[in-house]
């Protein structure tokens, strides 16, 4: 029985994908589910798998674009598979190789010098040490020839491979961002002590009750609620010449893959429980490391956070997301001095980027909005009475 394989619908806006890399060889075996091959499209990459165990032939190749609904292949469904697969013989070692191998011998260097300490023990002497190696002495001359016929030998290997769909995109957005948008970044630096001595202090029973691990991403996610319900602007984005502002809180969270980066939306996380942010940001990283991810879960973001601390970054300028007009930076939590109340003390320090398109937002705004979310962050409780 032939079962067809065919591009599936990814999306009411999407008519046409690119075939990324193909997983499988063409007529081989496959089980159902297996993973056959990447469709690739302007946000999103989605693995195809298998429908059916059999015989997988496909008709396309990487690069190739096809339209929703195309049959790219088939799976010949097979009603007996081998099974037995023959195994190897144990084969015994011939006398003859026992032989060899006690006939070997360790081969140890002979000097024709030996000396005798005070103690009577044996030792070398430079000048047979020297002679039994037999070191050849080389010429400047024959050094340099050699280094030069070594390098006309040498061989500087490069690969090509075709840009992949989603990185051409990413691309295009970054120029898009830097060419129509006046970025700017402001920073600060956030003391995570108290955040740190809440997640000790409840981690148990927040993992008992959700199932869950109580991280730091959702207590920024209610921090920059807070902050963008104080400064509205920093939640619009610019139609040619109107504001537009958003009165919901969608927020981006960036997630790196193999894949490249994705930035899946939590909805309404002004409605939503610290536990619901963290299981909604857990769901969607292993579906964007699974290549799961939809392109509903990509779309309609209104701020963006990024933690470029996962990957040891101590700084950086993150770059927009258009047409968002603002975007957070989060970076590695390291313990430095600093001074509180006159003293010097050592705190779990992390710093704060925050860019912004200067189009909408004021530096003075940028500023006070970023410090919103530092006060929010170093005392938890104003993200509960809402200050």
């Amino acid at each position: 029985m032939r079962t067809d394989i065919k591009v599936p619908s990814m999306g009411e806006s999407i008519t046409e994908v690119m075939i990324g890399q193909i997983l499988v060889t063409n007529e081989t075996f496959v089980k159902t589910d297996a993973e056959i091959l990447e469709l690739e499209t302007d946000k999103v990459n989605q693995v195809l798998f298998a429908p059916k165990t059999g015989v997988i032939t496909l008709s396309v190749q990487t690069g190739d674009r096809v339209k929703i609904g195309a049959l790219i292949g088939f799976i010949e469904e097979e009603s007996q598979i081998e099974k037995n697969v023959p195994q190897k013989e144990d084969k015994e070692i011939s006398a003859e190789i026992l032989e060899q191998k006690d006939s070997i011998t360790s081969s140890k260097p002979s000097f024709e010098t030996v000396e005798k300490d005070a103690l009577g023990t044996l030792r070398l002497t430079k000048e047979s040490y020297l002679s039994d190696l037999q070191i050849e002495e080389l010429s400047p001359s024959q050094i340099a020839q050699d280094l030069e016929q070594t390098a006309k030998t040498f061989e500087r290997q490069e690969t090509r491979q075709p840009l992949s769909k989603i990185r051409q995109v990413i691309a295009n957005r970054l120029i898009e961002a830097q060419q129509t948008m006046a970025m700017l970044t402001t920073f600060n630096e956030v003391d995570l002590s108290e955040i740190i001595s809440l997640r000790e202090k409840h981690q148990e029973i927040f993992i008992k009750k959700y199932g869950i691990k109580l991280g730091f991403m959702s207590f920024f996610v209610k921090a920059v609620v807070s902050a963008l319900k104080a400064f509205p602007t920093v939640n619009s984005y610019l139609d040619q010449q109107d504001i537009v502002e958003r009165h919901y809180y969608d927020i981006g969270i960036a997630v790196g893959t193999e894949r490249g980066t994705f930035v899946p939306v939590v909805r309404q996380c002004d409605q939503q429980s610290f536990a619901q942010i963290e299981l909604a940001i857990d769901l969607f990283a292993k579906k964007a490391r699974d290549g799961k991810i939809a392109m509903d879960d990509l779309q309609g973001g209104g701020f963006t956070i990024t933690n470029g601390g996962v990957y040891g970054s101590l700084l950086s300028t993150p770059i927009l997301n258009p047409p968002q007009c603002a975007i957070l930076g989060m970076h590695k939590i390291e313990k430095r001095p600093v001074v509180m109340e006159d003293q010097i003390v050592i705190r779990p320090m992390m710093y704060l980027a925050l860019s912004y398109d200067h189009r909408l937002i004021d530096g003075k705004e940028s500023v006070a909005f970023l410090v919103h979310i530092k006060n929010a962050l170093e005392d938890p409780s104003r993200l509960l009475l809402n200050l």
